[in-house]
């Protein structure tokens, strides 16, 4: 997505309650995003292979097919594995919002939540999903040990080969990989990756991390774990 295309995004509502789905739709519109609505996992499942949305709102309470079997699904899917997802969940559905996460799932909002705090969530995940389109804008690739991470065309490759990343986990390792050898806080995380924080816990950047860590495979001892305080990417090998 580029910055021309973000204030345009296309964003898929699914959600089985009418009167919620309607009010997030409404809000979202009013942004000048283009919406569209799904009432359960099999629609939303059609509507996604229908045209691919820039981002998806998922209820994870859906009749049948429920959220995470469609977050399951989507990545699976090639084409659709990168689309960003915010879950809405129940409050105390803590169990369903960590598998959730470690399923991909970029963010997380529990009902009921505010209208307006939505709005400045899908913002702030597609603001990480934009990439740089003018010269002043390039951004010099980050190499730390056997990892290079190429900001402007984001990508980012281990011992010379491609790992494919969503887009809250490409931000992680960069913001890690910046400030390599200084410990992050969890809350600094949220900051810097998330970038709105309102009601969103420390334990959503420890399921992100270990989702990370998966990924990187035999290089994922080069994030470091400082307990009682945060993270840290190490500054050199040892």
């Amino acid at each position: 997505m580029s910055l021309t295309d973000f204030m345009s995004a296309h964003i898929l509502v699914v959600d089985d309650e009418p009167d919620i789905a309607a009010l997030v739709a409404y809000h979202l519109a009013r942004e000048s995003y283009r919406v569209r609505t799904a009432s359960d996992g099999v629609e939303a499942l059609r509507a996604i292979e229908t045209q691919l949305p820039d981002l998806i709102v998922l209820d994870l309470m859906l009749p049948g097919l429920s959220g995470l079997d469609v977050l399951r699904e989507l990545r699976r899917e090639p084409e659709a594995e990168s689309v960003p997802v915010i879950l809405l969940t129940a409050k105390n559905d803590e169990q369903d919002r960590v598998e959730g996460l470690m399923l991909g799932a970029d963010d997380y909002i529990a009902k009921p939540f505010s209208a307006r705090e939505l709005v400045l969530r899908v913002g702030a995940v597609l603001r990480r999903h934009v990439r740089p389109v003018s010269s002043e804008s390039l951004t010099k690739p980050i190499r730390v040990g056997p990892f290079l991470v190429d900001v402007n065309a984001v990508r980012v490759e281990v011992n010379g080969r491609d790992l494919e990343l969503t887009p809250t986990e490409f931000r992680l390792l960069q913001v890690l990989m910046e400030r390599r050898g200084r410990v992050q806080s969890r809350r600094h995380l949220l900051e810097s990756v998330w970038e709105v924080t309102a009601r969103i816990t420390t334990r959503t950047v420890d399921m992100h991390v270990q989702r990370l860590r998966g990924k990187l495979g035999e290089e994922s001892g080069w994030i470091e774990t400082v307990r009682g305080f945060g993270y840290r990417f190490r500054g050199e090998q040892r």
